[in-house]
């Protein structure tokens, strides 16, 4: 069986996850991808790579057509090809994610407009179109709720979201903000919107049409504010029941239910709104604890329903354990020039895994995104407050270091 994968960069979730599980699923993969170079720096040699516009659905319905046969499955783990992946593997008649609901899912205004039309959750919102002079645009908005949060319509990693306040700056403060984005990204539609308050978790889900199985969620810790970077994760087995019945509930009106879904949601005073649907697997690693944290093949699971085959009722996932992601953080921009090397430990019950995610010698700025990640800690065990001991203990025994730029 064929199945093509379609990427932009590499990452862990593709080349450590799915790969693999293709392998062990026995399936031939071809990955289209924009980025050929980088892709081939990091698979084996068995893995064929093809340049294609992947952002394009025609350019990937003409590259897979003009390759070989007909494929049997059409599959991508990125949040910026989820509707083009979609839309190809509709094409062939494959199954596949409901363009409509990944177009829904991955534009923030129309996840707001399509939430509220469907009576599900209202937040009060305003869209700037790209290259749209911000001063002009909001000038015609009365009430603007404040604080309020600004982000690119279609941005991932909490890129360039930020949080503004009524006191000190207000509409001004707005204003300069959203110029700001602009300037960085001057082709980028934003979205503004009312800051919802409340603890920060996820929801993380598996259908295939028919079957959906919640496979637990994480609370999430976040840096201080006016930024959203994801700072630390501890995993939660079961939200409570209301909870999970009101994020679902928010998920069908948008018409997910097909394949991997990560789900950001806050909670306050019981009402649980969405903050963002990435209608993919969850990344930066957590995936790849997930299916060891709950001794599931997660990532054969994700391309078997890609591939027509039903979700078993149970999927024989372990309840028992207990989590936790660090993710250390550049503090300044500038060149790292001493971090810990790779670790694989076993402390007592606990298995700890550091990965460097920046090489010594490399210069950023900074970003206050998850690009400012100098790597990433992940335990597991059964007890939680001996997991968060371990990566605690772990964390302040090591060293990073970066030099300001000169």
């Amino acid at each position: 069986m064929w199945m093509y994968v379609l990427a932009l960069n590499p990452t862990d979730s593709v080349t450590e996850g799915f790969l693999p599980a293709a392998r062990r699923l026995g399936l031939d993969v071809t990955v289209l991808t924009d980025q050929p170079a980088a892709h081939r720096a990091v698979y084996p040699d068995d893995i064929e790579i093809l340049e294609c516009d992947v952002r394009d659905f025609r350019a990937v319905i003409t590259r897979i057509s003009s390759h070989r046969a007909t494929p049997d499955a059409v599959f991508s783990n990125s949040d910026h090809l989820q509707t083009q992946a979609a839309l190809a593997a509709d094409y062939f008649g494959l199954p596949a994610k409901s363009w409509q609901a990944a177009l829904r899912t991955k534009d923030k205004a129309q996840m707001r407009r399509h939430l509220a039309a469907c009576g599900a959750d209202t937040v009060p919102s305003v869209e700037l179109a790209a290259g749209e002079d911000p001063a002009t645009a909001l000038s015609a908005v009365p009430g603007i709720p404040y604080p309020c949060v600004v982000k690119p319509r279609e941005g991932v990693a909490s890129e360039d979201v930020v949080l503004v306040e009524a006191s000190g700056t207000g509409p001004a403060g707005l204003i300069a903000r959203c110029a700001e984005i602009q300037a960085r990204r001057p082709g980028a539609a934003l979205v503004i919107e009312e800051y919802l308050p409340g603890e920060l978790f996820t929801l993380e889900t598996l259908g295939d049409g028919a079957v959906r199985h919640v496979l637990g969620g994480f609370h999430t810790e976040l840096s201080p504010p006016p930024y959203f970077i994801e700072q630390r994760l501890a995993f939660v087995p079961a939200h409570p029941a209301p909870v999970v019945e009101q994020v679902l509930a928010q998920l069908d009106a948008l018409g997910v239910g097909f394949g991997a879904c990560h789900t950001e949601f806050v909670v306050h005073q019981g009402r649980a709104r969405i903050i963002e649907v990435n209608y993919r697997a969850i990344g930066d690693q957590c995936d790849l604890l997930l299916a060891q944290l709950l001794g599931i093949p997660l990532f054969e699971h994700i391309l078997r329903t890609h591939l027509g085959e039903p979700l078993r009722a149970d999927l024989g996932a372990r309840t028992d354990g207990a989590a936790r992601l660090d993710y250390p953080c550049a503090g300044r921009a500038g060149t790292l020039t001493a971090a810990p090397a790779a670790a694989d430990l076993t402390i007592g019950e606990v298995q700890l895994t550091y990965r460097p995610l920046r090489g010594i010698g490399e210069r950023h700025e900074l970003h206050h995104t998850n690009r400012d990640f100098l790597g990433v800690v992940r335990a597991t065990g059964t007890d939680q407050a001996t997991v968060d001991r371990a990566v605690a203990d772990f964390l302040a025994a090591q060293h990073w270091e970066i030099a300001p730029h000169g």
